[in-house]
């Protein structure tokens, strides 16, 4: 790791101009970003630190959905009273995405920049069409996965408007039990008609490309078809559409092509 400046920003406005020196990158939970450096694949030549900012580890939740804050920690999301009784697939997501290690360190707003394999829980609030809050206003999380790397914002806050129950679906894939480095997770928000027709889907991948992406012809493939296995057909066949894999010691790119219908067909059909 090479030498760096480190800042401790103590206020939103401080840790935004901080961030907009060459080369800064902002600290929260760690668990990413010290890793890269001591590999030498991230290089900061200074390290923002804004783990005491006050006010971004709230979580708040209400009858029609949940926000929470960026320096709220994965456990503490997990386990939280109101996301367990109301929201348990969101815990359940939180619990699969990470060993307990990594979720008592790792936070909610870290996650959107953890690169492939990780961020698993940016796929589900992918899938879940989130909203991230940062000090320059709110922006849809697809939006925001595809500038993060250029953006100079400083996030503060996660929202996401509740599901019906049961249209919420997370799997994460991995060779190492029971919270492993992912081979590929897929996240789905499903909503049926009263016979069973899907009418509207929104499906998001993990590792099928460097960062959370939509799984959009297969989505379309979904709608007016049932959970079935001859309904979810097309939706297989049309899962590999605009995927660009990543490679890595874990999996190869052709295996995880080769096996994402596999694991989209069992989530649809659980």
């Amino acid at each position: 790791m090479r030498d760096f400046s480190y800042v401790r920003a103590n206020s939103l406005a401080a840790a935004r101009q901080a961030a907009a020196l060459p080369g800064a990158m902002l600290l929260a939970g760690g668990t990413t970003l010290i890793d890269l450096a001591k590999c030498g694949v991230a290089e900061p030549e200074t390290l923002v630190d804004i783990t005491h900012l006050k006010g971004l580890d709230r979580i708040e939740m209400n009858e029609r959905g949940a926000t929470i804050g960026a320096l709220a920690r994965m456990s503490r999301v997990a386990d939280h009273a109101d996301i367990k009784i109301h929201f348990p697939a969101v815990s359940e997501a939180l619990w699969q995405a990470a060993s307990a290690q990594i979720r008592n360190m790792a936070t909610i707003g870290g996650n959107l920049f953890a690169p492939a394999p990780y961020g698993d829980f940016a796929v589900a609030l992918l899938a879940l069409d989130a909203t991230v809050g940062t000090d320059d206003g709110q922006t849809p999380i697809e939006t925001f996965l595809a500038n993060r790397d250029g953006s100079r914002a400083v996030v503060t806050s996660v929202s996401f408007t509740l599901p019906k129950a049961d249209s919420f679906r997370f799997l994460k894939v991995s060779r190492v039990k029971p919270k492993g480095v992912s081979v590929l997770s897929i996240a789905a928000v499903l909503e049926l008609s009263s016979d069973g027709t899907v009418t509207s889907a929104r499906i998001a991948l993990g590792c099928m490309a460097d960062r959370p992406m939509r799984a959009r012809a297969a989505e379309k493939a979904l709608i007016g078809r049932t959970l079935t296995a001859d309904g979810i057909a097309p939706a297989l066949a049309a899962a590999g559409d605009g995927i660009s894999p990543i490679t890595d010691p874990i999996a190869s790119a052709w295996y995880r092509a080769e096996v994402l219908p596999v694991h989209l067909g069992r989530l649809l059909l659980a």
